[in-house]
């Protein structure tokens, strides 16, 4: 087994999950008492959140470079980001740590294609959602084309993955909303939707009832993971 660095604490609840599925899916390969062989950083989303905000984007990624290379001397071959929104400095993270990163979005665009999504609707924070990497990679690697939700409800999904469920707290109301938020992208062709933030499956669950099929990033990462550490 290949030993995978972890990036995490981006949020910590959200990087919980990520560790639980990755040591499922190698327990459910290998049987037995296995589980998967990992390092873990996970850092202080304060500091990182306000870099965020702040758009000091260089900023971040000194911090997360440096985690990440300390996840090299520590015995990492690979890493994951285990935020949507960091994939933003993955190559600045791959440089400064001399490791690929398996990039979410490469993880997620699989798994439309094999369903023969060809338009997908992104639900995240605002920074993904309106940054281009996200976009960017899907269509030019993928060929697949993202929208969003208009700016009214990009704002509000932001502003519930960061004061709901970053913290903790899972309302049945916002998942109202973000099913709300869903059949709004199938209403402008979208064929499926991207849950592009590593808390929101926490809140709806891939195979939850909507509108449209959900892709879960994390849970994308997590299988994407296991087959590279087992491969």
């Amino acid at each position: 087994m290949k030993t995978l660095g972890i990036l995490g604490g981006m949020s910590w609840a959200s990087t919980q999950h990520l560790y639980a599925l990755i040591n499922r899916g190698v327990a459910a390969q290998l049987g037995g008492l296995h589980s998967a062989q990992l390092v873990l950083h996970s850092v202080d989303f304060a500091p990182i959140a306000a870099l965020q905000a702040a758009g000091d984007w260089a900023g971040a990624a000194r911090v997360l470079g440096d985690a990440a290379a300390g996840l090299r001397r520590a015995g990492a071959e690979a890493l994951v980001i285990a935020t949507n929104t960091m994939h933003l400095v993955a190559t600045e993270v791959e440089q400064a740590a001399g490791l690929p990163v398996l990039h979410i979005v490469d993880a997620t665009a699989d798994a439309l294609r094999a369903a023969g999504v060809k338009r997908a609707g992104l639900l995240a924070t605002r920074f993904t959602m309106e940054q281009g990497f996200y976009r960017e990679r899907m269509w030019e690697r993928h060929g697949i084309e993202v929208i969003t939700p208009d700016e009214a409800g990009r704002a509000e999904v932001h502003r519930l993955i960061y004061e709901e469920l970053c913290r903790g707290r899972f309302e049945p109301a916002s998942r109202e909303r973000l099913r709300e938020d869903v059949a709004q992208l199938a209403a402008r062709g979208a064929q499926a939707a991207i849950l592009g933030c590593t808390e929101l499956g926490l809140l709806l669950p891939a195979g939850s009832p909507a509108a449209l099929p959900l892709f879960d990033s994390t849970d994308l990462q997590a299988r994407a993971a296991v087959r590279w550490m087992l491969g």
